[in-house]
C-alpha cells in the first residue's frame, strides 16, 4: 500500500466545499408529529430514483475515506491547540467530523449493506444503535452532508385525521451514501474506482442527448407523466392535459388570411 500525504493537500481538496448556513432493521419510518419541514418530499414518491444499489466494495471505500478524514481532523485539532498556525476555513469544516460521526456513518453503511442501498433510519433508531445523543447525531449528520459523504432528503407522510383534507407529518429522512470526490486522495490508489472508459462516457452522453430529444417531442401531459411521479405528477399531468387541449383548439380554429384579395 502506497504512502499517502494528506496534510498539505487538504486546502485544495476542501476549498470547494460550501459552508451551509419500534423500527425495523432498515430503520423504519416513524413520524414525529412535528410540522412538515422545508424541502420535504412525500415518502413513497421519489425513493425509487433516489436510492442507489452500492457497487461491490463501494461501502468499504466510503468507510476507509471517512476514517482517514477523521485521522486528519484529529491532526488538525492538535495543530490548532499547539498554536502552530491558524486553520483555514476548509480545515475548520473538516473538524466537524469526529469519531462519533464516523460511528454514525458506520451504522448508515450497515443499513445500506443490509437493505441494498435503501437507508431511512429515524433519529431514535440511530440513538438506540449508537448510544449517541440526538443533538450529537444532528451535528454529525450535518457534517457528513457538508463533506459529501451523504445526500439527505427530508420526507413527510400522509396520516389520517379529523376533518376534511389530508394530514401530514414529518417522517424519517432518506440517505444516499457516496465517496466525496474532493477526498478521494485519502484512500489508497488501488481502492479508488477505475476511471470510466472513454467509449462508455461517449455512449452516456449520446443517451442523454437522445433522452432530451425524446422528451422534447412529448406533450405537456406526457412530459409530466414521464418525469414526475406520485401525487404531484398526477396534478401536473392534469394541468398538462388542459394545456394540450387549449393548444389543439387554438390550432383547429379559423386561421387569418395571409394574403388579402384586392
Amino acid at each position: 500500500m502506497e504512502a499517502i500525504t494528506i496534510g498539505g493537500a487538504f486546502n485544495s481538496l476542501l476549498s470547494g466545499i460550501p459552508v451551509r448556513r419500534t423500527p425495523a432493521r432498515s430503520g423504519a419510518m416513524r413520524h414525529t408529529g412535528a410540522p412538515v419541514l422545508r424541502n420535504s418530499v412525500e415518502a413513497g414518491t421519489f425513493e425509487e430514483s433516489f436510492f442507489v444499489l452500492p457497487a461491490a466494495g463501494e461501502l468499504n471505500k466510503i468507510y476507509a475515506t471517512a476514517k482517514r478524514a477523521v485521522d486528519e481532523a484529529n491532526r488538525l485539532r492538535r495543530v490548532a491547540r499547539s498554536g502552530e498556525r491558524s486553520l483555514t476555513v476548509a480545515e475548520r469544516i473538516l473538524l466537524g467530523l469526529t469519531e462519533k460521526g464516523l460511528r454514525i456513518l458506520e451504522e448508515l453503511l450497515t443499513l445500506a449493506r443490509l437493505n441494498k442501498g435503501q437507508v431511512y433510519p429515524s433519529y431514535e433508531y440511530l440513538m438506540d444503535r449508537t448510544s449517541i445523543g440526538r443533538a450529537t447525531i444532528t451535528r454529525a449528520l450535518a457534517s457528513l452532508e457538508r463533506l459529501g459523504f451523504i445526500v439527505r432528503q427530508r420526507r413527510f407522510k400522509r396520516v389520517a385525521g379529523d376533518g376534511a383534507g389530508p394530514r401530514y407529518h414529518q417522517t424519517s429522512n432518506a440517505y444516499r451514501l457516496q465517496i466525496p470526490q474532493r477526498l478521494m486522495t485519502l484512500i489508497p490508489r488501488w481502492m479508488r474506482p477505475a476511471p470510466v472508459p472513454v467509449d462508455l462516457e461517449q455512449h452516456d452522453l449520446e443517451q442523454k442527448a437522445e433522452t432530451k430529444a425524446m422528451l422534447a417531442t412529448l406533450s405537456c401531459k406526457e412530459l409530466a407523466e414521464a418525469t414526475v411521479g406520485g401525487a404531484l405528477g398526477k396534478i401536473l399531468a392534469r394541468l398538462g392535459a388542459g394545456i394540450d387541449r387549449a393548444e389543439r383548439e387554438a390550432h383547429n380554429g379559423p386561421q387569418p388570411l395571409l394574403e388579402s384579395i384586392i
